[in-house]
Parts: C-alpha cells; structure tokens; sequence
C-alpha cells in the first residue's frame, strides 16, 4: 500500500525532473549559439581587416608573417592546391581538430561552401574570402577555446539548477502530497473498507483545505455506521433471543407460502432441522393438516384462526394449539403468516387429573360412606337385637370408618407435602438404624401373611434428611410389597451406598406391574387392579406421598417390574441436602 500511495510523488517527480532538464537543454543551446555568434562576428571583423591588409600587399610570404601577428591560421588555396596552411603552427589543434582540418581544406569547395563563415569542429571557425590582390581562395581558421569552457560552465550551472529545482520539488511535492494527496489516498482505502461492511476502519484527518473535511466526514460516516450496525446487531440479538428462548414454537410464512424462521421451541415440538423447514413451501414441510387449514384460514380471511390438535411423540401424546395471525407492515402490504404454537399438554393434563381427582375421590369416600350409612340402617331397622349380627356390623363400620379416616389422612398428606411452604426436618439420618427400626413395624404384617421379609444391610450411612419423612416413605413401599405379594413370597429391603448417594431397594415377588401402568402408578388413586388394592386396604396416595417426599429430598425413583413376575423400587437420596 506504501508502494502504491508514492506513485504520484513519483510521477511528479520524474514530471518536474523532465521539465528541468528540457529547459536546461534549451538554455544551453540558446547560450551557445549566442556565443558562437559573438565568436563568428569576431572572425568576420578580423577577415575584413585581412581584406584590407591583403590588398596592400602582393607577396604571399607575407600571409605568415600575419598569421603568427594575428594568432590566426591562414589557409591559401589557389586553383584548388593549397599554398600556404599556417593551422597546425599557429593554433596547436588536437588530433582530431587537425584531421577535422585537413579533411575540411582537401575537400573544400567554394561552391560547396560558400563565401561565409562557418565552423570546421567544435572549437574551430573559418571564413573564406577572395582579394584583389591574390589569386586563389584565402580561408582564416581561429580556435576558440573558451567555448568549451563556456559550455560546461553552463552545464554546470544547469545542472546546479536542476539539483535545486528537483530539491524544491521534491519538498514541495512530499508536503502536498502529506497534505492532501495522502489524506485523499487514506480516505479512499477507508471508503472501500467501508463498503466491505468493515466499519471499524478510520481515515487519517488531514489539517488543509478539503482533504481535512473529506477525511473528518469519512470517520463521522463510519462512526455513525458503526453505531448503526452495533444497535442493529443487539436488537438482532436480542429478537434471536427472545424467539428462540420464548417457550411457544413460532413459524414464520411469506406471502408465497415459503417458511422463513423457526424457533428452538417448534424444533423441539417438530423435530428435525431448521434446514428441513426454511426455504421450503409449508405443506412440504409441515405434515399437519390442521396446520395447514389455519395457514389457508388466515390467507383467505386475513384475520386471526385458532386450531387445537394432538402430536404423538413416540410413547406420549401432545397437545397443541395453534395461533395463526397474517403480517400485514404499515403501508397495508400483505407479508405472509406467523404462528405460534402453545403446548397445552400440560393444561390438559391437569385438567384430566382434576377430573380423575374428583372422580376417584368422590368414588374412594362413597364407598365407606355408603357401608356406614347402611349397616347403620340395618342396625336401627332391628338388627341391634341379635347380638352377633350387632357385633359384625359394628365391626364393618368400625373398618371402615378407619378406611375413610385413613384416606382423609393421607389426603391432608398429601395436600401438605405439595405446599410451596412445606418444608423438611433436616437432620443426621444414619440410613441403616432407621431401616431396622421400620422391620418390626411391618413384620407383623408379612408373619400374617406369610411373607418372608429379608434385609441385606451391609454399612451404616449418614445422610442429610428427615427422619419421619424418609420412615414414611420405606413403610409405604414394604407395606405395598408384603400387601401384593402372595403366601409364601419373598420381600427384601437392601441398602447400597454409592459416592454421594444412597440408594434403599425393595424387592417383593408379588404379582407385578404391567409395563403400560408404570408411568402412572405414582398418579393419586391409581390403581392397576382396583379390586384387589381396595381389598389390600390401600388408598391409593402412597405412591404418590413417595414420590413427593423423594423428590422433596432431591432424590429420585426408578422402578422395574413386570406383570407377575415382581416389582423392584430403588429410592435414590443424595447425602448432603441442598436448599433450591
């Protein structure tokens, strides 16, 4: 860039270098032609006092008497043969001046050269002439040489002139270019800089004349730029933001039915690849017909459509709605569509367990109720006579009312583990102790029903946790194994210590669950064979009084069975709580 930014300097130069010495040439030649006038009309004022010296005398001799007065070569030629020739005595010539002259008088030719002066080499002149007095051509020949003198003096003083005159330029010329022409250069370099979407290039400012506000404008320019593209740049970053961290899918659809943007969220709803939808037309992309239908609503009717339909992921169904809307800008130009899809998967969920809430609720306090009210009737209709009568009847509704007692417990329970406010008595909770104070609660349960109930404890631990809760949730799970496990079958609890958790397992050999009911079994008064978990006594919230204490603790559940074949619960409890 240096190399390119010197050219003009260059050019101007090598311009004024040129200039200088083409004057210089021309100054030369004018001075020494001046001189050699001045030199030629010396010769002919001395020829004509050689013509007036000449005519008063008649002897030939006498010529060299005056060529050695004079200092002047005389050169005779009569009937073209030389008689008298004083050059090589008189002047002293050089070698190459007496060969120029004797070349000059052999071929000399007054018609050739006529009666005037001229000059035989650079510092020799002659004038021939004729007299009265002689018969033949008489040629004066005078050595000048002060010419040459006079000729490198000027050249010298050319050349001294030349120097200065580069010198003046040169100086001249780097301050204009320093000023001006660099400014210029910068300002271009920075302008094509510019144009690149380089925005962060600057110009060097010059202090003169245009160059100055050239350069300062070219920095405002980019300046400004820069500003614009830095805010424009955020505002981009916050809208890609904003789009793809928003929890609602959004697709956006041009006026020619081809998609343009897709957010993480309907990635994440859709699956694939933003390169599998943009660019594309969407009922290729979109395999939803009733996607399709809102697009074709909105194009039709330019208001706003909503669409509720259901996607099946693998094992689970979606629930979505979509929201199209169409893009119309301020000068009332159509753009296309956007939609946003919300996941109501949630909401209906939750309004599906409200109801089954409701339902089995209703259901689990009818029963006992319905039992009460009518051996209580049957009671008080005579029953009350026969005392064993009396006494099996008593004996039910007391049952019962301890069923419905029990529910309404773990209803509170239950309501109480799910309050924001709820919280855990933390405390040093050696795992080991705790499991061998709960074997004996239930032991008496499983030598009713003949369960063999085993324990495989091999270290104590200490964990972070509260006590009661975590009994609660090993009493339930045994509770469940010896209760669904047939006579004669085995139930085990086994503690493993892993590094920073610890992790109690129950085994039973019972009658399992069926692999479609597992997801649900934590769900309040789920129940895979309802029969038979009425009869067992349950109320159907234990399972999910577990998992809300596990989870309480930041703990975990995983639970292998199979339908007859026995069931497996593995309560994973970190050893240090954590508040969240």
């Amino acid at each position: 860039m240096r190399k390119y930014d010197s050219r003009p300097f260059l050019s101007y130069s090598i311009l004024a270098i040129v200039l200088m010495l083409s004057l210089g040439l021309v100054l030369a030649q004018i001075t020494k032609n001046f001189v050699t006038d001045i030199i030629e009309e010396r010769v002919k004022n001395d020829a004509r006092y050689l013509v007036e010296y000449i005519d008063s005398a008649s002897e030939v001799s006498q010529l060299e008497d005056l060529s050695k007065q004079l200092d002047i070569g005389i050169v005779y030629r009569e009937n073209s043969e030389m008689v008298l020739n004083t050059t090589e005595d008189i002047l002293n010539p050089t070698n190459d001046e007496q060969t120029s002259i004797q070349d000059f008088i052999s071929n000399y030719d007054s018609n050739e050269y006529p009666l005037n002066k001229g000059q035989i080499n650079g510092n020799l002149f002659y004038f021939p002439f004729q007299t009265n007095a002689l018969d033949g051509t008489l040629i004066m020949v005078i050595k000048v040489t002060s010419l040459t003198n006079i000729t490198k003096n000027i050249w010298l003083i050319i050349g001294i002139t030349v120097l200065i005159g580069i010198l003046v330029m040169a100086t001249l010329g780097r301050s204009i270019f320093e000023k001006y022409i660099k400014p210029i250069r910068s300002a271009a370099r920075v302008a094509d800089e510019l144009a690149q979407g380089n925005y962060r290039a600057r110009t060097y400012e010059g202090n003169y004349g245009e160059a100055a506000q050239l350069t300062t404008s070219i920095n405002v320019l980019a300046r400004n730029l820069q500003e614009m593209t830095m805010m424009q740049e955020m505002q981009k970053d916050r809208l890609e933001a904003v789009i793809n961290n928003m929890g609602n899918g959004l697709v956006l659809i041009d006026e020619k039915g081809y998609v343009h943007l897709v957010n993480k969220a309907f990635l994440e709803s859709f699956g694939g690849d933003s390169t599998d939808y943009l660019g594309h037309l969407y009922y290729h992309a979109i395999e939803e017909e009733e996607i399709h239908k809102a697009v074709k609503e909105v194009f039709m009717t330019e208001e706003r459509v909503r669409y509720s339909f259901i996607r099946s992921l693998q094992i689970e169904r979606r629930f979505l709605e979509v929201l199209g809307a169409p893009i119309i800008n301020e000068s009332n130009v159509w753009k296309g569509v956007v939609l946003v899809f919300h996941d109501i998967t949630e909401l209906k969920n939750l309004e599906q367990m409200r109801k089954d809430f409701v339902a089995n609720v209703s259901h689990e306090l009818k029963t006992p109720i319905t039992s009460i009210r009518g051996f209580s009737e049957t009671l008080l209709d005579g029953a009350m006579q026969d005392d064993a009568l009396r006494e099996q009847f008593i004996n039910i509704i007391l049952k019962e009312s301890q069923r419905l007692q029990s529910l309404i417990h773990d209803l509170l329970e239950l309501s109480k583990l799910e309050k924001e406010e709820f919280q855990l008595n933390i405390e040093n909770v050696y795992v080991k102790g705790m499991i061998e104070d709960i074997v004996p609660i239930v032991e008496h349960q499983a030598d009713e029903k003949e369960v063999h109930l085993k324990q495989h404890l091999t270290e104590d631990v200490m964990i972070e946790g509260d006590s009661a809760r975590l009994k609660q949730v090993v009493i339930n799970l045994l509770t469940n194994a010896i209760n669904y496990t047939p006579k004669g079958g085995d139930v085990s609890v086994t503690l493993t210590t892993h590094e920073t958790e610890v992790e109690i397992m129950v085994t039973d050999s019972g009658v399992g669950i069926p692999e479609e009911d597992i997801p649900r079994i934590f769900e309040r008064f789920y129940r895979v064979d309802k029969a038979r978990s009425r009869n067992s006594g349950g109320t159907g919230l234990g399972l999910a009084i577990v998992k809300h204490i596990v989870e309480a603790h930041h703990g975990h559940i995983k639970v292998q069975s199979a339908n007859q074949q026995g069931t497996t619960f593995r309560i994973f409890i970190p050893k240090k709580f954590t508040k969240h």
